[in-house]
């Protein structure tokens, strides 16, 4: 489900949010957003992954099926050609679609840490460098909204890089042991540390989308 943005007149903490209060909060529900689009493409890619995977080694069994019954005697010309499967070239284009997808996520939560950035210049300029200024929600100081984007935005880059080598070599790799580390490292998402959902449930907290 999807974090409304923030009406003109929102926490209890005060009746009216100043402009960079309110964009905060945008940026938060727009992280929860994004965060849930990304996992509904996590879930799809791995399936499509997963019938690449298992396309490829059917594949191999028929191959080598293929090799035993040929007489060894036969010349290079009479064995048979690998065959076109166009089904396999149909999941390896819908999961290069997928990462296509999530690459522009990535690049929209880039966006939201630069953004939460200029809020933070924009503070340190009206109140001056090492003062400080009452929090905009509960207790977070401006800053931390930056650390804790940029802490969420490191992971999903690093993650979309693994997933980039992953669609570009899991429908030619011939090692099926390296194909299931591939299948695993897709759903598992290494570089997504379990603090991700913490961190984003702790931004949703302080600035109201949820409550204690």
């Amino acid at each position: 489900m999807d974090v409304a943005k923030s009406p003109a007149d929102g926490t209890p903490r005060r009746p009216v949010l100043s402009v960079s209060a309110r964009k905060i909060k945008d940026n938060a529900a727009d992280w929860h957003n994004l965060m849930m689009k990304w996992e509904r493409l996590n879930d799809n890619g791995f399936t499509t992954a997963n019938k690449i995977v298992n396309m490829k080694i059917s594949e191999q069994f028929q191959d080598n099926k293929l090799e035993i019954a040929c007489d060894n005697s036969a010349t290079e010309s009479e064995k048979p050609t690998p065959k076109y499967n166009e089904e396999l070239d149909n999941c390896c284009a819908e999961l290069l679609q997928t990462l296509k997808h999530m690459t522009k996520i990535q690049l929209k939560m880039e966006k939201l840490t630069s953004t939460t950035k200029a809020i933070c210049d924009l503070e340190t300029f009206h109140h001056g460098a090492g003062k400080c200024t009452a929090p905009f929600f509960h207790t977070w100081p401006t800053p931390y909204f930056f650390e804790v984007s940029l802490k969420l935005s490191e992971m999903y880059k690093k993650e979309l890089q693994l997933k980039q080598t992953i669609v570009q070599d899991i429908a030619h790799s011939a090692d099926q042991d390296l194909m299931m580390v591939y299948l695993s490292s897709w759903l598992y998402q290494p570089y997504i540390e379990n603090s991700s959902k913490l961190l984003l449930e702790a931004m949703l907290l302080e600035t109201g989308h949820r409550q204690c």
